[in-house]
């Protein structure tokens, strides 16, 4: 027992005012730095994602072909448009080199052909400083003229959805199995755990690769392929704790009084497992999100024009090869290895956390 777990036992022994486990749990998460830093980037990327088109600068998918590739800090000058807010797609911004003049109710500039095109004034929102105005991409712009910190905003709400609901099947499908191999043994729990052993006999990316390729490409397509593939670490857990409680004495006199199986599996066994459900199913987060990064390279995930950050990485790491516009793709890579590494802290945590509360029921 490392010297903090250790100092913690003792000060709940001597605490006289009984508390949850709960309680427990989170006074060593408070003790636990680095699982602190993970909690608060991860209470960060949700805020993120929910607050996106809030806080992102230009919509994700707004492409200005003349400011591809662009590097960080990029400034370019446009007219913008008066655009029917309903055609979110509808490019407002006309890059321009410079403003000739304004007559009869027209503007003229040049354009990045080295042209001179004009536009009616009517057709122009008015500017502070005229009828132009600096755009400013902080991270720069993809091949398509994309904002790169705009595209990264968004990516978070694909790559938490993933790991939300994929993982969320992935558990639901894991429980439902492992219980009930575990608490009905016999011809079920061969069955079941032939399915256990014929899915973990196959790398998890490849039956993901597999699954995607049948069901289609897609955004809910990799959620299902990911979720159809994370179950079984989770399904042995269950069938594992199962096999032991399902000999307790609490479990016997439920059986006793006459309790369905059902009621007995549900109130009374599930509950006292979720412990190590809960820890796998953080592995499993942080897993699922590196899957659909996956995909979304091999372009069988998220489709384009789509923001994720798996896609960001393809188009932009053709980029490091020749040495320019290396942000393309070490940004949105940062941001899922910052995604990850919360996780794994987070669940370094919860295995402590669980051993406390072990040491404390016994």
């Amino acid at each position: 027992m490392d010297p903090l777990t250790a100092e913690i036992v003792g000060q709940v022994l001597q605490d006289e005012k009984s508390h949850n486990l709960w309680y427990y749990s989170c006074k060593r998460l408070k003790r636990n730095r680095l699982a602190m830093v993970g909690l608060w980037v991860l209470v960060f990327m949700v805020l993120v994602a929910l607050l996106a088109p809030l806080i992102a600068p230009f919509n994700p998918n707004q492409q200005i072909l003349e400011y591809s590739a662009k590097p960080i800090g990029f400034e370019g000058e446009v007219i913008i448009k008066k655009t029917n807010e309903s055609n979110e797609l509808e490019n407002k911004y006309i890059p321009v080199k410079n403003i000739v003049k304004e007559e009869d109710g027209k503007l003229y500039f040049t354009n990045f052909s080295d042209t001179t095109e004009s536009i009616a004034v009517s057709e122009l929102e008015k500017q502070e400083s005229g009828y132009t105005d600096k755009l400013k991409y902080r991270l720069g712009t993809d091949r398509f003229g994309r904002d790169v910190l705009s595209r990264l905003i968004y990516g978070s709400r694909v790559s938490l959805m993933v790991g939300l609901i994929s993982e969320s099947i992935a558990i639901v499908l894991g429980i439902i199995l492992g219980a009930f191999a575990g608490f009905y043994r016999g011809k079920t729990d061969v069955v079941i755990m032939w399915l256990v052993n014929v899915i973990f006999a196959f790398p998890a990316i490849l039956l993901i690769i597999a699954l995607s390729v049948v069901l289609g490409k897609g955004l809910w397509q990799a959620f299902v392929a990911i979720g159809l593939t994370g179950w079984v670490d989770i399904a042995r857990i269950v069938r594992g704790q199962f096999f032991s409680l399902r000999e307790t004495e609490f479990v016997e006199a439920t059986k006793a009084i006459g309790f369905k199986n059902t009621r007995v599996i549900l109130r009374h066994i599930l509950p006292n497992c979720m412990g190590p459900v809960i820890v796998t199913g953080t592995v499993g987060f942080a897993a699922a999100i590196i899957f659909e990064a996956s995909l979304s390279f091999l372009g069988l995930g998220v489709q384009p024009p789509t923001a994720s950050w798996g896609q960001m990485i393809f188009d932009g790491y053709k980029y490091i090869v020749v040495g320019t516009n290396w942000g393309l793709a070490v940004f949105p890579s940062l941001a899922i290895m910052f995604t990850a590494v919360s996780y794994t802290h987070l669940r370094a945590h919860e295995t402590k956390a669980n051993l406390v509360c072990r040491l404390l029921l016994e």
